[in-house]
């Protein structure tokens, strides 16, 4: 049975009738009837009555019974739990395979404790919220999820050294189990150098003072080395001591590479902003390094981009939207000069401005334009005066909507260019590697311990990753912080009433919905009766 209104009165004075309806079917055909008519519904609302019928009818529905008590009441208590991201997160770390290979690589030995459970646990902390393992067993109290109930420090430990001793294999494993499950051919990879610093004064095996990229030299660090496909998943790590110098880990990072997951080619895409100037040698200068590389040009510091490839004459031919390209080889060295004709038209709009605004201010007050950065560029000073040199006008036309790259590999012209371009779902995921990666503050005392609890931090990433790029397929369009807020206000919340516990979901927020649809997750229901006499 279901409401229904029905509209009555006259055209000046319209009005409906509240009926309670039934459905039915009679020779296969739907059908309804009427129950009751309860009267004109503007005169129930009112006077009230309607408000009363329904609270009355409500203490015969259990369910109604239950949304409508609060906290305080008489015989009604109340406790949340965060659940979006647990079963979001739970339903990946399934479809990715990682609880499986957890089991059986957990299998032959005598834990008393459900290891698997507490490897996702640590994981999605690194996804939720940051802190130690301290912070992680008490976190863990307030989330739903199957298999947190009992989970106590100490079982974190352990778990972080067991992923510390079963790193390699839990790495090779997850590869083939990628390569199934999303058909990837492993035909390139982008390799990519980061460091993290631990508060700790002393040096270990591991931990060493180095060039700490984030500012805090007088403490000991790892070396962190990423290996990542061409959507940006990551298919490969490995941890160097603190001192290890980029060149030497990117040869390791390709030793890692062949030999634990069998990839023989190794091709390094990389803006010159990214990598230092010893890797840079390596990459251009030694011909024994086992790289291929393709790497953005600096159009106007590098002199011989910007006389020799540059000045070049030849067609360009388009390879995508708003992509054009040639090739210009310069003494063997292989350049792909890429045209944007959209942003070759902004880039002619704003150096025109700034030419319009810096003659106005030549004719003003001439000293006042020598501080700016902007006006400077086009500047010629000559004995008695300030004038624009045209000279470097044409010159910087020549870098319109361009960029230039270098690479000593065979692929066709519109490949190379191509390959560039997806580099910014690289660096978004190293982006999102080290936002994962804010794994401090790491109160381990012993390597294998530290080393665990990035591993846990590597298997947040790959399930980070996948939701990414699940929502980009379906064009959802959030903020990482945006949508694990969304998620975070999908909360389960226990009502104990008249010696029932029930479970509660909040309701949807932003594009958390989106996240349960892009895993393929049906929500759980609004309210659900958990156990008969209270938890």
């Amino acid at each position: 049975m279901f409401p229904r209104v029905k509209q009555g009165g006259n055209r000046e004075h319209p009005h409906g009738y509240l009926l309670i309806v039934e459905a039915y079917r009679e020779g296969g055909k739907p059908k309804q009837r009427v129950v009751a008519n309860l009267g004109r519904l503007d005169k129930l609302q009112a006077s009230g009555e309607l408000d009363r019928l329904v609270e009355g009818l409500g203490r015969f529905c259990q369910q109604v019974r239950v949304l409508s008590a609060s906290a305080g009441e008489d015989g009604v208590a109340a406790r949340t739990r965060l659940w979006g991201p647990p079963l979001v997160f739970g339903r990946l770390w399934e479809r990715q395979g990682v609880g499986q290979v957890l089991r059986g690589l957990a299998a032959q030995r005598r834990f008393g404790f459900d290891v698997e459970r507490v490897a996702f646990a640590q994981a999605l902390q690194r996804l939720c919220v940051q802190g130690s393992d301290l912070q992680g067993s008490d976190w863990v109290r307030g989330v739903e999820a199957e298999g947190f109930a009992g989970l106590e420090l100490q079982h974190f430990y352990r778990t972080a050294a067991f992923l510390h001793d079963v790193r390699a294999d839990l790495e090779r494993e997850l590869f083939e189990r990628d390569r199934d499950l999303f058909g990837q051919e492993v035909d390139l990879l982008f390799m990519d150098t980061t460091s993290l610093y631990v508060w700790r004064d002393t040096e270990t095996r591991w931990l060493k003072r180095g060039y700490s990229r984030e500012k805090h030299p007088e403490l000991p660090q790892f070396v962190l080395g990423v290996a990542v496909d061409r959507a940006g998943w990551p298919v490969a790590w490995e941890l160097f001591p603190g001192n290890t110098m980029d060149r030497k880990a990117f040869l390791a990072m390709v030793e890692v590479v062949r030999s634990r997951l069998r990839v023989r080619r190794v091709l390094v895409v990389a803006d010159r902003a990214m990598i230092s100037k010893d890797t840079l040698k390596t990459l251009v200068e030694d011909r024994e390094a086992p790289f291929d590389y393709v790497l953005g040009c600096r159009m106007r510091q590098q002199k011989e981009v910007r006389e020799e490839v540059l000045a070049r004459g030849g067609r360009y031919h388009g390879v995508a939207d708003n992509l054009e390209v040639k090739e210009v080889r310069v003494e063997g060295r292989r350049y792909v000069v890429c045209r944007n004709p959209d942003e070759a038209r902004k880039d002619a709009a704003v150096r025109q401005a700034i030419l319009d605004r810096l003659e106005a201010q030549l004719r003003r007050s001439p000293k006042e334009v020598v501080g700016n950065q902007g006006f400077r560029r086009f500047l010629r000073v000559e004995r008695g005066g300030m004038r624009v040199d045209r000279t470097k006008v044409e010159a910087d036309a020549r870098l319109d909507g361009k960029f230039v790259l270098r690479t000593n590999t065979e692929l066709p012209t519109d490949e190379v260019a191509k390959t560039y371009k997806s580099l910014w779902r690289v660096e978004r995921t190293f982006r999102e590697e080290k936002s994962t990666l804010e794994v401090r503050p790491i109160y381990h005392h012993c390597d294998p311990n530290r080393i665990g609890h990035i591993v846990a931090s590597f298997l947040a990433l790959r399930l980070e990753v996948d939701l990414q790029r699940r929502l980009d397929e379906r064009g959802v369009n959030v903020s990482w912080p945006d949508l694990m807020r969304d998620l975070g206000q999908v909360q389960a919340v226990y009502l104990d009433v008249e010696g029932r516990t029930w479970r509660i979901r909040t309701d949807f927020a932003g594009q958390s919905y989106a996240a349960f649809a892009a895993v393929g997750l049906r929500p759980p229901p609004r309210i659900a009766l958990v156990e008969e006499g209270g938890m």
